[in-house]
């Protein structure tokens, strides 16, 4: 088949984005469509399926709408770790979609607790709520026994096309899967209660799953990834030792660590990267669950009225006694405290909006920090230099910041995309319009802005510990609680 125009669609946490691009990789049409997550109490974050859905076709058909030419080829990319219960009969969902950052099932997992490290042996992952299986076995034991329960992107996938699949690293983020086999393994089915004969058929990413009709004609479906993945794709970490971090909703810091796994020393978790026909990638990854959720926090309490005001009183701050922890949903990698709660610490009177917001950009790039010393530890040799990727890397003051703490160079890439063009790259391989990994994503990957360090080492180091031991105390607080 002649290569044509591929339609991806990136279904996230807030919003629905869905690009069409030709031959080249070049963006053609966009659009996007919002979506509604609610948050409770106690960590309860859950969003309509059908919103989902509905975001989907709309944001999907406007792109369409607007793209100059047909498209020939669909590719999906989803949130990841988000589960609901669906009758696969009707395809209509049974219960909300659980949020990846819903923390209902902290109960699952401490019961679950004495298996801990045969989760980790087995998946790569920890045992915390963050994941899929916890999640799921949740929504089993709470009033959802019926029908199938799985994550979104299956859904999704049999609303488009019929099929029941997913793909092998939104698989891969379950705690369900065997790292080295990368198949589901009976024992943490076992484990979690859930029945393998009932989970969807794990696919290569660049793998033809159906067709769908929903955007018009009759359209091959050959491209699904989880977002992270496909923003490390797309952003050419195709070797080991190169890296990425995506600034949405969190922050998640993927690096690659090739054919093989790496199971992690320093807090991260490993998990496929990818598998195409041709090929499998590994990669370890930690998160830190709230970055954009944090500034619409400080939009929210009236602190700034957008991201914009971001640079805008940042400019006027310098690091000082003012320490934040965006552990607004509890700490990730790699410190796993799902109870430690966010924290504005070293208050005076002399605080004021500018500090508070420098505190704020300078914390989400020290957690980000810690996690990519955390990579070099485990690969044994630092990383040369970290590719970004999101809306926040717009931000001049969290760059300038991120590069400092680093000491080494931050590249930022040249669209907020990524993720979607990973999933078009994908599909490219899938559909035969590419022969390997560096043709499909052809120019995709270029990067428009370099950001270096501008203090010294010894500074960096002190503010990177002045944000540790205030984590420490964070975590010892909610301990006492």
């Amino acid at each position: 088949m002649t290569a044509g125009c591929v339609l991806a669609i990136d279904q996230g946490t807030s919003s629905t984005k869905a690009i069409v691009v030709d031959e080249t990789m070049t963006i053609l049409a966009e659009a996007g469509a919002p979506v509604h997550p609610q948050y409770g109490a106690d960590g309860h974050v859950e969003v309509d399926p059908e919103d989902l859905w509905r975001s989907v076709l709309d944001a999907g058909r406007a792109a369409v709408a607007k793209a100059p030419r047909p498209v020939d080829g669909i590719a999906l990319a989803n949130q990841g770790e988000t589960v609901l219960a669906w009758d696969r009969n009707t395809g209509q969902s049974l219960s909300p979609a659980l949020v990846w950052q819903d923390r209902r099932a902290e109960g699952v997992c401490t019961r679950l607790r004495e298996s801990a490290d045969l989760v980790t042996d087995i998946s790569g992952l920890q045992l915390d709520p963050y994941f899929s299986a916890p999640k799921m076995t949740w929504l089993r034991e709470n009033g959802h026994a019926d029908g199938v329960v799985t994550t979104s992107d299956t859904w999704l996938l049999h609303r488009l096309t019929g099929e029941f699949v997913t793909d092998v690293a939104t698989a891969g983020r379950a705690a369900l899967l065997d790292l080295d086999t990368l198949e589901w393994s009976p024992q943490l089915t076992d484990l979690f209660g859930l029945d393998v004969g009932l989970l969807p058929r794990v696919v290569a990413c660049d793998e033809h799953v159906g067709t769908t009709r929903a955007f018009g004609r009759d359209i091959p479906v050959a491209g699904t990834v989880v977002d992270q993945q496909g923003a490390l794709f797309a952003e050419a970490c195709h070797r080991a030792g190169e890296a990425k971090c995506t600034y949405g909703t969190g922050a998640f810091l993927l690096a690659n660590t090739g054919a093989r796994p790496v199971r992690s020393t320093a807090g991260l978790v490993a998990c496929p990267a990818w598998k195409t026909t041709a090929s499998t990638a590994y990669c370890l990854d930690g998160q830190v669950y709230t970055v954009g959720s944090v500034v619409d926090w400080l939009e929210a309490i009236g602190v700034i009225a957008g991201p914009k005001d971001l640079d805008r009183y940042a400019a006027d701050a310098t690091p000082g006694r003012e320490v934040f922890i965006p552990a607004l949903a509890g700490l990730a990698a790699p410190f796993w405290a799902p109870g430690a709660r966010g924290a504005l610490l070293g208050l005076g009177l002399s605080t004021d909006r500018s500090q508070i917001v420098g505190a704020v950009l300078e914390g989400l790039a020290a957690a980000v920090a810690v996690l990519c010393h955390a990579v070099d530890v485990d690969l044994a040799s630092p990383l040369s230099a970290l590719r970004v990727d999101g809306g926040l890397t717009r931000s001049v003051a969290l760059m300038q910041r991120q590069a400092d703490l680093l000491q080494r160079p931050v590249e930022v890439y040249a669209t907020p995309d990524a993720t979607a063009l990973g999933a078009a790259a994908f599909a490219r391989l899938g559909l035969g319009w590419a022969d390997n990994a560096a043709d499909a994503i052809a120019g995709a990957a270029e990067r428009k802005t370099v950001y270096e360090p501008q203090c010294s080492s010894e500074e960096a180091a002190e503010r990177v510990a002045r944000w540790r031991s205030a984590v420490d105390l964070t975590i010892e607080s909610a301990s006492h609680e």
